[in-house]
């Protein structure tokens, strides 16, 4: 399948700004089922645009904008094969011991250890315990159990957690958005010594899909290391095997490493970011009105003695 994906990004300042610099990580990765046939990015005010690679392979775009302004708009559209993965039967994937062997001989140590949000909590052992989790059977019947299980045990709610929350807060509450579920799956499988990490990504929403998370925003998943078929998608939020309508774009140890947007600013301002996402198939062209712009984060910027001195921290965009 062929989709045409179209990302705006808003961010809006009072009082302007003195400069804003920003990264950008939205262009659809080619490799295995999944080619990324065009990209264009357009941001305004007008900004030249870097370009590199991150060390997990992601495209980086990388742009500062001088000079007072108030709005800040980022247009991302591209043009996106996917091809379905098949999803393999459990005869197909080696055992704990192989994946241990592997796991030994190779580099997947940055995908073991915890990370900045995928770490082990009491809450997390907690509901590990609660769902039965542990190493026996196969790697992909345990990994299917716990992508079920946490579909069943927590409730999507929209703009239930921020951007930065520690996994606990929907561990407590029991409900979260897509980055949530993510974090958490992640989180449990590497405790149990299975490599995990975390996929940004959008998802396409046909008319028979019957997924909780909704349309107008980026998605995120998970994909672990298996023995035999490597590397492979699952979606806890919607209880799916990642497949076709699953379009990743960067894949890092958890969000931290993959925001669609990160920068900062120089000023003291009030800012408020919105974002808008139309993903259709080829076929279908996108339509010229696009979903109301979801506001999903606005706060006041506060100084942050980690970011450069005379810049104040900006706000990134939650996966949904």
């Amino acid at each position: 399948m062929i989709y045409s994906v179209r990302h705006i990004t808003n961010f809006g300042y009072e009082p302007a700004i003195r400069e804003s610099v920003m990264e950008v990580r939205m262009q659809p990765r080619s490799e295995g089922h999944q080619r990324c046939l065009s990209f264009s990015l357009d941001v305004l005010p007008n900004a030249n645009i870097m370009v590199y690679r991150d060390f997990p392979g992601n495209t980086v775009h990388h742009f500062d904008i001088p000079g007072r302004h108030s709005r800040v708009k980022v247009i991302a559209q591209a043009l996106v094969e996917v091809q379905a993965p098949p999803l393999p039967a459990s005869s197909e994937v080696g055992s704990f011991a192989d994946l241990d062997g592997m796991t030994a001989s190779s580099d997947y140590w940055e995908m073991l250890l915890p990370s900045r949000f995928a770490q082990s909590t009491p809450a997390l052992s907690e509901l590990a315990a609660e769902l039965h989790l542990e190493r026996s059977g196969n790697p992909l019947d345990l990994v299917l159990k716990a992508n079920s299980a946490l579909y069943d045990a927590f409730a999507y709610v929209p703009n239930s957690t921020q951007v930065d929350s520690p996994i606990d807060e929907a561990l407590q509450s029991r409900q979260g958005v897509c980055q949530d579920f993510a974090h958490i799956m992640i989180a449990l499988l590497r405790q149990l010594r299975i490599p995990c990490r975390y996929v940004s990504g959008y998802l396409y929403h046909g008319k028979e899909a019957h997924d909780r998370s909704p349309e107008g925003a980026t998605h995120a998943w998970i994909e672990a290391f298996l023995p035999g078929p490597g590397w492979l998608g699952f979606d806890p939020t919607n209880n799916l095997f990642a497949g076709e309508r699953h379009i990743r774009v960067a894949l890092g140890r958890d969000y931290a490493d993959v925001p669609p947007t990160r920068g900062v600013y120089k000023g003291e301002a009030e800012s408020d970011l919105s974002v808008a996402v139309t993903v259709s198939t080829a076929e279908a062209p996108l339509p010229e009105e696009l979903p109301p712009l979801t506001v999903v984060r606005s706060r006041i910027a506060r100084p942050s003695s980690a970011e450069p001195a005379g810049f104040e921290s900006q706000q990134q965009q939650q996966q949904q």
